[in-house]
């Protein structure tokens, strides 16, 4: 049928028969809040790149979890800033680290939040890559060991899910192995399976202290032209025993999260990272764009494109004011 049989504006006149012929609906469940853990006590230290995000100390870092169960938001995912770096990342695995020591806080005194641990070493580096640098580059294979024994400690100290953001190929299949040899067979995976060498990571690296001290990652993370490459990196993950497969960045690869979600049909998360956020943040105090619609708007293409899960700094805003 056409017009003037059919008129679809029939179904946007009233308030009410919109919000009953809504197609996409973000809610609190879909979110995941990104926190930044420091060393120290009573630290809260605001990052300039991403206002209302903050480097805490694990004090401070327990009453935001309280506040943003207080709102509904029950999942974060956690980045440590350690105390001391190494060449490997291996420091980030000692149990007095600082993600350990903060999963312990957070389990004592927010038992119902759902925590996950970031599994990478760019944070616990002194060269600032992901991997450990033999001979100028990242080598693959040798950065396992400290990727498995990340993820084991967390398992220990009571982490609901890992999430390895390193890109190496195969690290999937070696943290399952680990974690199942250590009796961790129940412990999900969240892979940040396809990960692009994005420009949009600038204020994470500020806020997590991790840009490379040389070089860039584009030899480990994908190339933002590519599309097919994607879809292979996806599949390997989940052969490999991804409970959860990620598309990284959000904004700039909808695309990649529809052919996601349309190929495997499984749980997806998104990542709407640092620079999507500041991008907002800074229109908004220019005056240039209604915030609070923006976010909403970017929150459900996000998920209009097929994901079930989105990693954002927006989480606690949507929480107190949009849901």
């Amino acid at each position: 049928m056409s017009f003037p049989l059919t008129r679809l504006r029939r179904l946007r006149q009233n308030p009410v028969l919109r919000d009953m012929v809504t197609e996409t609906k973000v809610t609190v469940d879909d979110l995941i809040m990104p926190l930044f853990v420091c060393p120290g006590s009573k630290v809260k230290n605001p990052i300039p790149s991403m206002p209302g995000n903050y480097q805490m100390s694990i004090d401070v870092l327990v009453e935001e979890c309280k506040s943003l169960m207080d709102v509904g938001i029950r999942a974060i995912i956690l980045f440590g800033i350690p105390e001391e770096k190494d060449d490997t990342g291996m420091i980030a695995a000692h149990d007095d680290a600082i993600i350990p020591r903060a999963i312990d806080a957070i389990k004592k005194d927010v038992p119902g939040m759902f925590v996950i641990a970031d599994v990478c070493n760019c944070e616990y580096t002194t060269h600032g890559h992901c991997g450990v640098v033999v001979n100028g580059d990242v080598d693959n294979d040798l950065t396992f060991n400290s990727l498995v024994a990340q993820s084991i400690t967390f398992a220990r100290h009571g982490v609901d899910m890992v999430a390895p953001s390193d890109m190496m190929d195969g690290r999937v299949l070696k943290i399952r192995q680990g974690l199942d040899a250590e009796g961790y067979y129940m412990m999900p995976i969240m892979a940040y399976s396809a990960k692009y060498a994005s420009a949009f990571y600038g204020p994470f690296r500020d806020a997590a202290e991790s840009a490379p001290q040389f070089g860039d990652r584009r030899s480990y993370q994908m190339n933002p032209a590519n599309s097919d490459e994607a879809i292979r990196e996806l599949e390997f993950d989940i052969a490999e025993g991804a409970d959860i497969i990620m598309v990284k960045p959000a904004l700039s690869y909808l695309d990649i999260i529809r052919r996601a979600k349309d190929r495997f049909n499984m749980p997806l998360a998104a990542y709407n990272v640092s620079g999507e956020f500041a991008m907002v943040k800074a229109a908004a105090e220019k005056g240039w764009i209604d915030e609070d619609r923006i976010i909403l708007e970017i929150l459900t293409s996000i998920k209009r494109a097929g994901t079930d899960i989105i990693l954002t700094y927006h989480a606690k805003h949507f929480a107190e004011k949009l849901q």
